[in-house]
């Protein structure tokens, strides 16, 4: 099953959703139509009992993504009252939430959701990479926090993410600098799971994609939840969540499965419900 435009392609093979970028030329920066593509296709990856796991990446060698598309005009929305500002408090901070819900999209989706990193990430891309629940890179990616270059400060959940994954100090030197991190740097500090030669990239993420896609999809969706819930809750949070999420694993058939393989001691066929 594939659903392509020129500048997005998604593609569903034995049970993995393949999102890719497709504006090498450009630098894979993201357009709002892009961007918003992609929340749907992620959307319903949740649902769709045919997917089980999804990849994003994209077109070319030489970047992943460079962040949002800044040179697309965006018409205003509404006319503007006489007299009205061109800037009206509010505007700025609106234009963040596109932002905000591709990285919740990929955050939130039910079944698990690998970055192929095959160049520059740079701002949003680099955080819809760390967004991602496993990251593989190809030796010659690297990862930017490019904002302060601009003078202005991360969005798409960048300083949210960084403090999560590698601490607060580790986060603003990212941030407050803004120097490329190499591949092998961001897996130095678990930003990145696996860095392979660029030209085993595809090949290595759908030898891990092809193992979720076997796996026992709900128990790996309900994991997702937790740990994703983890970040944000204490210890009572955590163990309730914890004991909830076992009771919804144990009532799917890929659980009586599991357990009915290990008994017969014979390896599990898991159906992904």
């Amino acid at each position: 099953m594939s659903e392509n435009t020129s500048e997005l392609l998604h593609e569903v093979i034995h049970g993995v959703a393949w999102i890719t970028l497709n504006r090498p030329d450009s630098g894979n920066a993201l357009t709002p139509d892009q961007r918003n593509q992609i929340i749907g296709h992620l959307d319903d990856a949740s649902g769709n009992l045919a997917v089980r796991a999804v990849v994003v990446t994209a077109a070319g060698e030489k970047a992943f993504c460079t962040g949002a598309d800044l040179r697309i005009d965006r018409p205003e929305q509404f006319e503007r009252p006489e007299g009205a500002p061109e800037r009206p408090a509010g505007a700025v901070a609106r234009t963040c939430v596109g932002a905000q819900r591709l990285i919740a999209a990929i955050q939130d989706c039910e079944k698990p959701v690998i970055a192929a990193v095959n160049g520059t990430a740079a701002g949003m891309g680099a955080h819809v990479a760390f967004a991602c629940d496993l990251v593989l890179a190809a030796e010659s990616a690297r990862f930017i926090e490019v904002f302060v270059r601009r003078g202005i400060i991360p969005d798409g959940g960048g300083a949210y993410l960084l403090t999560q994954l590698v601490g607060p100090q580790k986060a603003k030197e990212l941030i407050f600098f803004g120097d490329d991190l190499s591949a092998a740097g961001a897996a130095d500090l678990g930003l990145v799971n696996k860095v392979v030669p660029g030209a085993q990239l595809h090949e290595t993420a759908a030898a891990w994609a092809g193992r979720l896609a076997s796996g026992p999809t709900p128990a790996i969706g309900l994991s997702k939840w937790l740990v994703n819930r983890a970040m944000d809750s204490d210890r009572t949070t955590a163990f309730g969540d914890e004991r909830w999420a076992q009771e919804i694993a144990m009532t799917s058939a890929d659980a009586t499965e599991g357990l009915a393989s290990f008994a017969e001691r014979r390896p599990p066929v898991f159906k992904g419900w």
